[in-house]
Parts: C-alpha cells; structure tokens; sequence
C-alpha cells in the first residue's frame, strides 16, 4: 500500500522573527521537531545565538542565529543573504517579533473626573505610540517585503501574528491594539495581493499568554497573584485559564504546511474562546 504523501513541514526553510521571545521560542523548537529548518532572527545576535545553542543541545542543530532588526530593512536584506548562503532558499516567514510596552499604555482604563491627566489616553506621548505601532505594524510588513520576495518563485506562506485586541479594542493598550488591528488588515491585503503568486497569507490571534510584555499587566509583582485586569482576562475566558506556548503549536505549523493550501487572508484565534463570549 503505497503510504500518503508527506503534507507537513520537514524539510522547510522557515525565517522566524523574534524567535527567542516566550512565544516563538517555543514555536521555534516545535517547527525543528517537526523536521524544519529554522532562522532565528532577534534584535541582538548574542540572545539568537544562545538560544540556538540551547536548542543544539537537544538535538535540534538545523537552525541559524542571525542577528536582524525588523524595522530595518537594510538589516533584513543582509539576514536574507546569510539565509540563502546557508539553505538556498526561504520558504515560510513567521512574523514573530513585536508586543506591547508601557510607554504605549495608559494606567487608567477608564477616564473620570478624578483621573491624572498623564494617567489616561492624554498622557499618551507620540512617541510611545509610535513605538509600539512600529515594532508591531511596520516589524511585520518590512520582513514581508524582504523574504516574500523570494517565495515568488516556488511560493511561500506567511504567518503573521495578531491578537485579540484585533477584533475588539481594550482598555489601555491603544497603540498595541490599533498596531494589531493593523496586521490583520494587512494580512488580507497581503494574502489577496499575492495569491496569483503562490504566496499564502495567514495570521495567529492569541489569547491571553503571559508573555514578558504583558507580565506587567497581568500579574502582581509577586509573578502569582492576578492583578484586576489578569481577573478580568481570565473572566471572560469561557476556559478559565492562560494560554501555553505549546497550545499555538499545531494552529501554526497547520497554517504554514501543504496541509492548508487553500487557506488564505484569514486570522485564526487561538484563545480559549475569548474572542466568542460576551461575558454573559
């Protein structure tokens, strides 16, 4: 009996950005379980180097660290180079890199007569806006533009990261949550845009993830206790719980596989049923 052909992701060249973060990291060693060949781009070259080193030592050697910023596209075109010194060619790009940041926050969720006004949507710089916006938006469309072009000659697929203040705006997080707002538009832009080049575009929308950047927002400094918001998150989580990093595995590697061929332009939540409830 002859056996199905192999629809996964062995053997695929994948760029991840921001591949050592909490998320990635973790997303990183699945996909080079799964027989993928993984460049782990990171702002600073000695964190991308050390977490391949790590990963060397569980076996897991098909990597490369290189060091690359995602809001620079001259430093985006020589991590390319270096990819396709090594490997020939790119395959999948998973826009790992971004998050949110306290300069991009507002303490206040709620504006009242007795709010300080550096407290609330006022107090916000347009520089902490920007920041975020950047490092969210603009981190995800510049690597586009770098590493897809080389999908155009055999395909691709690319697996942008979204978020559920997509779908919803939240309190505090204004930059953060019109930057991932942002990337879900973009996604189906891009995916419509490149469809006629074999070139699939799709996007993850995590839930709630206690992740270096949100720990702030989440949890008391006690790294236990749930602050009100952390209550509040898990309230209106039907599944009454975080995410784990390894709850993204199988959404992510489904989306980037042969397996999805037909899928395009769509963001695909991953967040224990945030996004469906009401809260009622």
């Amino acid at each position: 009996m002859k056996l199905a052909n192999d629809k996964g992701i062995k053997g695929k060249v994948i760029v991840c950005t921001g591949a050592a973060g909490v998320l990635c990291s973790s997303l990183t060693e699945d996909l080079l379980r799964h027989g993928a060949k993984v460049a782990v781009l990171d702002l600073r070259g000695d964190v991308a180097r050390g977490f391949c080193a790590k990963l060397a030592k569980k076996g897991l050697k098909e990597t490369l660290a290189v060091e690359a910023n995602v809001l620079d596209k001259e430093s985006l075109e020589k991590a390319k180079a270096a990819i396709l010194k090594k490997w020939r060619r790119i395959d999948v790009l998973v826009n790992g890199a971004g998050g949110n940041h306290p300069k991009g926050t507002c303490p206040d969720e709620q504006m009242t007569k007795a709010s300080k006004l550096e407290d609330t949507f006022f107090g916000l710089t347009a520089e902490g806006f920007e920041f975020v916006n950047k490092l969210n938006l603009i981190g995800t469309v510049l690597p586009c533009q770098v590493f897809c072009r080389e999908m155009l000659k055999r395909g691709g697929a690319v697996l942008n990261f979204c978020s559920m203040a997509a779908y919803q705006p939240m309190t505090k997080v204004a930059a953060y949550g019109a930057a991932k707002a942002g990337i879900m538009n973009f996604t189906k832009f891009l995916a419509t845009h490149l469809a006629p080049m074999g070139v699939r575009v799709n996007a993850l929308a995590p839930g709630f993830f206690i992740t270096n950047q949100n720990r702030f927002l989440m949890l008391e400094k006690d790294g236990m206790t749930l602050t009100a918001r952390g209550n509040k998150v898990i309230a209106k989580t039907p599944m009454r719980k975080f995410g784990q990093p390894s709850d993204l595995h199988g959404a992510a590697r489904f989306l980037i596989s042969d397996e999805a061929s037909f899928i395009t332009g769509v963001t695909l939540p991953v967040d224990g049923g945030f996004v469906c409830y009401s809260g009622v």
